[in-house]
């Protein structure tokens, strides 16, 4: 685990941000005083070539006409004290046959016969940039040169005193950069405190509409959590009151039930006292495992992982486990399969849960000799798991409620808990398939899960 998780210090992102921007701004700076001090190399190399050349210019032009001591008169003509922008410049000037002209006191003694043209050399230890030009009929000779260090200083100069102004507001543009920041994340703070003010029974989602586009995938990731907890909170809620509301009658029968056991004399009456505590107690254990199951179900969003399941197979299955007949039943279900395999994406043990279900609600609420049939197939071109019944079906007006929870209408004649419907429901939502119940038009019932939007016969790979 991070070490920042098992209580050190987290970053606090105003800082982090300010210090990346910080560092880039650093950087960005550097890259332009570089790139300032090139260029400004460059034009002081162009422009002092460019002086070079004027002078050898003038110095050609002069020298002709000039008398011997031409040379003691330039050197004297030198300011006693260097003027900071004075260019050190050193010259000569020459015949064909080499007879020096001109020339400077301190400059470097160039070859005679040296090409025309720029060139780089080392004079004493230090480097020199030099130009020889040549009159157009060869009669004179012009050597110009002076250090190249007086021309890296330029550059820097010139370079420094463009960067040195950036160079004083960077303390001024951290400021802003700190300010902007801290206003920027303004939303984010407004956020946390909402977060952090919030009491365990707020659970409403969070306002995301002032909040930046950055951070509005964890705004939505956190209502997300939140629906998640409010969900998880109202199943447990209502779970609770379920269980407390369902399991008071039959542990207030039992209790009665055993008092009247303890209480009588009679052996007839203590074995039916004793027999009814263990019915009760059956159907308490009954109404705890649908209440358990239903619990576990409520939370499911979807199903973690499918697998192909033959509807037929499935039938076949559940049917072959018995289901059990309750008393005064003596015919099982009959099954009734399609030709073909129906074979839909799905969890064959919540499936085998419905069909259980849907098989034991149709025993216990038909009479004695009404038939049951569990089939599987295809209506309409849609998988279907069906089971339907002979019995007295279910009145019109409790139709639409006999699905939801604990409700077990009016003219139910049969213990049950009036959970199993909402268990197949429930089952049906995670497959996408849809719980249908109705009565048949000759009599009886019919309840079915179908897959409604299914692929057709042949798609599905078996």
């Amino acid at each position: 685990m991070d070490d920042r998780l098992r209580g050190g210090r987290i970053p606090s992102l105003r800082w982090r941000l300010l210090r990346l921007v910080t560092v880039a701004t650093l950087l960005a700076w550097a890259l332009a005083a570089a790139f300032i001090y090139h260029q400004a190399r460059h034009d002081v190399q162009e422009l002092m070539d460019a002086q070079m050349a004027e002078t050898a210019k003038v110095l050609l032009a002069l020298a002709p006409g000039s008398p011997v001591s031409p040379p003691r008169t330039l050197t004297e003509v030198r300011a006693p004290v260097d003027h900071p922008g004075e260019m050190s410049l050193e010259f000569q000037v020459l015949r064909p046959d080499g007879v020096v002209l001109l020339r400077s006191a301190n400059g470097p003694r160039l070859p005679g016969n040296a090409e025309p043209g720029y060139r780089d050399l080392g004079f004493e230890g230090k480097p020199w940039r030099s130009l020889v030009m040549v009159t157009a009929d060869g009669a004179l000779r012009a050597q110009v040169a002076h250090p190249t260090s007086y021309r890296d200083k330029e550059a820097l100069e010139i370079a420094w005193n463009a960067i040195l102004p950036l160079a004083l507001l960077l303390p001024v543009l951290v400021l802003l950069i700190y300010f902007s920041i801290r206003h920027g994340l303004r939303p984010l703070d407004a956020l946390a405190s909402d977060v952090a003010t919030r009491s365990p029974e707020n659970l409403g989602h969070l306002a995301s509409g002032a909040v930046p586009l950055e951070a509005r995938p964890l705004v939505t990731a956190l209502n997300q959590l939140l629906g998640r907890l409010t969900t998880t909170l109202e199943n447990e809620r209502r779970f609770t009151a379920d269980a407390a509301h369902e399991l008071r009658t039959p542990l207030a029968a039992l209790k009665v039930q055993a008092q009247i056991a303890i209480a009588t004399r009679d052996p007839e009456q203590h074995r039916h006292a004793l027999s009814q505590v263990l019915a009760g107690t059956e159907r308490a254990t009954r109404l705890v495992e649908q209440l358990l199951r239903l619990a576990r179900l409520d939370p499911i969003v979807r199903l973690a992982d499918t697998q192909p399941v033959d509807l037929a197979e499935l039938a076949r299955g559940v049917l072959a486990q018995g289901p059990s007949l309750p008393s005064g039943k003596d015919e099982a279900p009959r099954l009734l399969t399609a030709e073909a395999a129906v074979v839909i994406d799905g969890d064959a043990d919540l499936l085998g849960i419905a069909l259980r279900n849907l098989i034991d609600n149709a025993l216990r609420y038909t009479p004695n000799g009404a038939r049951v049939t569990v089939s599987a197939g295809r209506e309409h071109g849609e998988p279907c798991l069906a089971v339907t019944d002979t019995g007295p079906g279910v009145p019109v007006e409790d139709l639409p409620r006999i699905v939801e929870r604990f409700y077990r209408g009016r003219e139910a004649g049969a213990e049950g808990s009036g959970l199993g419907l909402a268990i197949v429901r429930r089952i049906a939502e995670l497959h996408g398939a849809r719980l249908e119940v109705d009565n048949l038009p000759g009599g009886g019932f019919i309840a079915r899960l179908r897959w409604c939007g299914a692929p057709q016969p042949g798609a599905t790979a078996r």
